[in-house]
């Protein structure tokens, strides 16, 4: 067989991401801890670039009296030349501010509720946080529940409960706050916040979320199979084993001593501290990305954490100075490539805090009966929404919501806990969220009376009454999503009880 040579042309088109776009789009993943860490590294890198710090003048003055001190130093005719070559279009400052205040009310609809975002604020210094200092390979006891928390088959509205629970729990594995306090911040049902404080005690460690050390001891000790009346009663009774007082516990846990002194045995190989095996070192309070605030008309305002931000400027008068000076092709190249740099980082910082802030807008205008109401009023929502909404693509708002934060009245959320499936309606109304779903059904198995047990074909029924067109393996998928025995165990329950 011969072969030959030939020359095709061919006609096509293809997506190229330059160094400078995957550079904007690994911005946009970064938490404000990475995003401070890059931009340090860039800082060490650049010498075009100048971090401001504290209360700094503004932007435009600062680099106004660089370049002035620059005219003073060196030849002002060539200095001149090479500030015009460097004032070509494009941004040469990036000054995070706290974004301007968006009134969105309650009932607002369509992408017409947009947020502006102004260039004022302060920002922070980089000797308050040393994150490379800090950092460690070890897992903090938080990580290490949240990362069980992805896996816990738990709804939406109940992840957002959990994240709340595991937040609230201290470096010991306490969980200090009070349940009434939660479920008031959150618009839940008490009964609800302890269902979930019930599937996030079963994390690991044993005995994590406990509210008290009988109550952790407890836990520890029914994983373990060795809970029963009488060490109930002991632990019911910790105030006479600090004493070591066998009589009396003898007496209160109506056994002998030698089952004393082997329950007192089991009680010391259990972790009354079980997050102390957890690094602490490297926890961090978790800053938030936005703020929300309730207006007193009703409405809601969202802005920017101006502090998470860095704030940088292109130095100009030391570009013009350097130029000035006679150069190598290879210093005149570095010099190009260090000022495009410049230019494109600080040009992607403010997209990526414009981006921020326009996804999180969109999510409380979405998301606003949540804020208004609690948890259960959650709307379904996916990235799609959001993004045809504020006219971006699915993958943007996927980055945007990962490790970004949402201080809001109600406490602090990632933005992916805002994101639900849906539910259509029955008749062609509007879509119920899923957790929304999940929280009525869970209601009417509460209220049902042990001689009226509601079979799943019967929750159909009465949620079709309500509206919701669902079907009868959803029911039993989310109802064993909420650790809900079936029908038929429910009842033989009841008898027994």
């Amino acid at each position: 067989m011969a072969m030959k040579h030939s020359l095709d042309m061919r006609q096509g088109q293809s997506l190229v991401m330059t160094p400078q776009l995957q550079q904007a789009i690994k911005l946009l993943q970064l938490s404000n801890q990475e995003l401070a860490e890059f931009v340090e590294a860039e800082l060490e890198r650049n010498p075009l670039l100048v971090k401001i710090e504290g209360e700094a003048t503004p932007a435009a003055e600062t680099v106004e009296a660089q370049r002035s001190e620059a005219r003073e130093q060196g030849d002002a005719a060539t200095q001149s030349e090479a500030r015009d070559q460097l004032d070509a279009p494009g941004e040469d400052v990036y000054e995070p501010g706290t974004g301007s205040d968006t009134a969105m009310p309650a009932n607002a609809s369509g992408p017409s509720a947009t947020t502006d975002w102004s260039s004022a604020g302060s920002g922070q210094s980089s000797e308050d946080f040393d994150y490379t200092a800090n950092l460690s390979s070890d897992v903090t006891l938080a990580e290490h529940l949240h990362m069980q928390l992805n896996f816990a088959g738990l709804s939406s509205a109940d992840r957002l409960i959990a994240a709340r629970l595991i937040d609230e729990t201290d470096e010991t594995g306490y969980l200090r706050t009070p349940l009434e306090d939660i479920a008031k911040s959150l618009g839940a049902d008490i009964a609800n916040v302890e269902a979930v404080l019930g599937v996030c005690q079963g994390f690991d460690p044993t005995g994590v979320m406990a509210r008290s050390i009988p109550e952790c001891l407890a836990l520890q000790l029914r994983d373990r199979g060795r809970m029963d009346p009488a060490m109930q009663a002991m632990l019911d009774n910790l105030a006479l084993v600090a004493k070591h007082d066998l009589k009396a516990l003898m007496a209160v846990c109506g056994v002998d001593k030698a089952d004393i002194q082997d329950m007192l045995l089991e009680l010391r190989q259990l972790s009354p501290k079980p997050g102390a095996g957890f690094s602490s070192d490297t926890t961090v309070a978790v800053a938030p990305d936005v703020y929300v605030r309730e207006l007193p008309n009703g409405m809601y305002a969202v802005e920017l954490n101006s502090e998470t931000l860095p704030r940088v400027l292109m130095d100009k008068a030391y570009y013009a100075e350097v130029t000035a000076l006679p150069m190598r092709e290879k210093e005149k190249q570095f010099i190009s490539e260090c000022a495009a740099s410049a230019a494109w980082l600080i040009k992607s910082l403010d997209q990526r805090a414009r981006t921020i802030l326009k996804v999180a807008s969109e999510i409380v205008r979405q998301q606003d009966g949540f804020f208004a109401h609690g948890v259960a009023h959650l709307r379904p929502l996916n990235l799609k929404q959001v993004a045809d909404a504020i006219e971006m693509h699915e993958s943007t708002v996927s980055r945007v919501t990962s490790n970004k934060y949402m201080a809001t009245p109600r406490g602090l959320f990632e933005l992916k806990y805002f994101f639900s499936a849906s539910i259509p309606a029955t008749g062609g109304g509007e879509a119920h969220s899923a957790e929304a779903v999940r929280h009525r059904i869970k209601q009417l198995i509460e209220d049902e009376q042990p001689d009226d047990v509601l079979s799943d074909d019967q929750i159909v029924e009465i949620l079709t009454g309500f509206g919701i067109d669902v079907a009868r393996r959803t029911v039993a998928k989310y109802r064993e999503s909420l650790h809900i025995p079936s029908s038929v165990q429910r009842r033989r329950m009841g008898k027994a009880g």
